[in-house]
């Protein structure tokens, strides 16, 4: 059974009873009186009724940065150090002007000659506009002394004008000790310990993701409320595979920030965005700690009230960040005006009941959001000053 007809058979009301037809413009003739209605999940798209005050936000009020994109790609679990494109700058820079965005962060940068290929023509070919981020090699993972290797590749990134460190999911969920144990690497391994050093004497802040959204380390089942998202995504369904838990890979990730206090960690996605109580205990605790929100506004825009305190209370620790992209997977934000117009309505109004996408819904969930209404304090330190003091800038 493939992953359509899984959705269709778990969502759509199959009793017996004749198909509502399709017409034009994707509208469905009502069934007759007297027949069970049909619809399968996948077709229903329902249209709000409610009457709400709309802003339109084209430009941001203020400068900002992006602190999380992916202009280029190439570290991966792949053997090589390439480095691979998703579009230009030239494409990124008409965006950019368009929506205020005055500096993008490329965090998947890759290490050795792709690195220094993406600062060539980012970072040093438009200063000021764009930032480079190198990776971890794990590729490299089970060669001998990789332990100072990759420490030695932190100083080469830097040495090729890269200003911080980006470590994906990889690490925890998917990169594997092939040589000892056949087990998934942990996040606090030590073999990344000269890694995290590194970093700190070179003042390059780390971007951090860990983990994924909790609904995809639960069942997969109709109790689920990313369950179409994760029909649709295999990639997102870690319940019951052998991987550490939600809980387990944050509390890992915690580990390492305790013992490495001199390094910056920011933790992308707001670290875990389902859950702000426990984010606002790891900020509490761990003052090297930061939070973008990257891709995560259909999270904090369903619980605006309580995002609205967590801003005000960390405004010190919380960067912009979009995980903007080119034809990116599930997670991924697709790069456009209108994606920047959608985070800046969120930061900058109170607006109500609004898609937090401007692609088709569900990219995460079935829901709306609501516009959290910052300050213009709190503000200018979510769009520029505090990723600014993370960068040096």
């Amino acid at each position: 059974m493939n992953r359509r007809d899984m959705l269709q058979l778990s969502t759509a009301a199959l009793a017996a009873g004749a198909a509502a037809t399709t017409l034009s413009g994707g509208e469905q003739e009502p069934p007759a009186i007297g027949q069970t209605p049909q619809l399968p999940l996948t077709d229903f798209t329902p249209k709000s009724t409610l009457r709400v005050h709309t802003t339109e936000v084209k430009r941001a009020r203020y400068p900002f940065l992006d602190w999380h994109t992916h202009i280029t790609h190439g570290a991966g679990l792949k053997k090589g150090d390439g480095i691979g494109w998703s579009t230009t700058p030239q494409d990124c820079l008409k965006v950019m002007d368009a929506v205020n965005l005055k500096t993008m962060v490329d965090l998947t940068g890759g290490y050795g000659a792709g690195n220094k290929e993406a600062n060539d023509k980012l970072s040093k070919a438009y200063p000021g506009r764009f930032i480079v981020f190198t990776e971890p090699a794990y590729s490299l993972y089970d060669t001998p002394d990789f332990a100072q290797h990759q420490a030695d590749l932190i100083q080469e990134a830097h040495n090729n004008g890269s200003k911080g460190l980006k470590v994906l999911k990889t690490l925890g969920l998917f990169l594997k000790d092939h040589i000892d144990t056949g087990a998934y690497v942990k996040v606090d391994d030590p073999k990344f310990d000269p890694m995290w050093d590194a970093c700190a004497q070179l003042n390059m802040p780390v971007a951090i993701h860990t983990g994924e959204p909790e609904a995809f380390f639960t069942p997969f089942n109709n109790n689920n409320e990313r369950w179409e998202e994760m029909a649709a995504h295999d990639n997102t369904r870690f319940y019951d595979t052998g991987r550490p838990s939600a809980r387990e890979l944050q509390e890992a990730r915690r580990r390492v920030m305790r013992k490495h206090p001199r390094t910056q960690f920011v933790c992308l996605h707001v670290a875990v965005a389902e859950d702000l109580d426990y984010v606002s205990e790891m900020l509490d605790e761990h003052k090297n700690m930061y939070v973008d929100i990257a891709a995560r506004i259909a999270e904090l825009g369903r619980q605006p009230r309580r995002a609205k305190k967590f801003f005000d209370k960390y405004q010190d620790r919380i960067v912009f960040g979009t995980d903007a992209s080119w034809g990116g997977h599930a997670m991924q934000q697709e790069f456009s005006e209108k994606l920047y117009q959608i985070y800046c309505r969120f930061l900058e109004t109170e607006d109500e009941y609004f898609e937090y996408t401007p692609g088709p819904k569900p990219a995460q969930g079935r829901w709306n959001i609501y516009g959290v209404g910052l300050s213009d304090p709190v503000l200018k330190k979510v769009y520029w000053d505090n990723a600014a003091t993370l960068l040096k800038l």
